[in-house]
Order: C-alpha cells, then sequence, then structure tokens
C-alpha cells in the first residue's frame, strides 16, 4: 500500500514534513468537554439498572409533548436541572423527567447556549 506523500506541517511557519497534517510538536491536543469528566457515571449501574428505567416506567411518555397536548413516548430520562458533576442532584429521582429524544436534544442545546453565555 503507498503512503501519503510528505507534505509541510499545517502550523504556519513550520517547514516539518508530516504525512498527517501536523508536526509531533504543532499537533492540536484533544479538547475535553467538562462533561467528559462525569460522561461515565450514565454507564454505572444506578443509571442503567435502577434511575433511567424506574423513571421510564414512572412517565412513559414526554413530559414537553404532553404539555402542548401530544402524546409521544419518552425514550430519554432527563435531569430537570442539570448536575453539571453534583452526585447528590444526578441520583435524585426527584430531579428526572421523561422525554423524547428531539425534546431532551432541544433542551440539552439551550442548556448550552446558557453555559457559553449565547442565549438565543
Amino acid at each position: 500500500m503507498a503512503q501519503k506523500p510528505l507534505r509541510p506541517c499545517r502550523h504556519a511557519g513550520c517547514a516539518a514534513l508530516t504525512r498527517t497534517g501536523w508536526c509531533d510538536r504543532h499537533k492540536p491536543k484533544p479538547v475535553r468537554k467538562r462533561s467528559a469528566a462525569y460522561h461515565d457515571w450514565y454507564l454505572l449501574p444506578i443509571w442503567r439498572d435502577n434511575l433511567r428505567p424506574q423513571q421510564l416506567l414512572r412517565e412513559p411518555f414526554c413530559r414537553a409533548c404532553a404539555a402542548q397536548g401530544i402524546r409521544t413516548p419518552a425514550t430519554v430520562a432527563d435531569h430537570v436541572r442539570p448536575h453539571r458533576g453534583d452526585w447528590a442532584l444526578f441520583t435524585d429521582a426527584t430531579n428526572l423527567q421523561s422525554l423524547c429524544e428531539r425534546c431532551h436534544n432541544r433542551k440539552t442545546m439551550q442548556e448550552q447556549r446558557e453555559l457559553c453565555g449565547k442565549t438565543v
């Protein structure tokens, strides 16, 4: 199999030759979101086997759609108030609501905008 040709590093002014676009010195560092630190909590048994399924059984239809008179099956157990790494808030069953994927994505996007200071 043929290798890619050597090209100059993409960093302005760097003449190092590379096949990947960036030399080792200028290769961009992967950026981890703040949420990545606690994202693995959603893989824990307390969420996967307890909190999430119980919420979806307790409230099988999307709460946001129901407020508009639409009956949509819920697929996501959502935190009403974002926990942002607070374990007590993450495991608080009273802080959960059932949403369809569309409503959950809309709510999450809005929260992200507000967090970044870009309210729309």
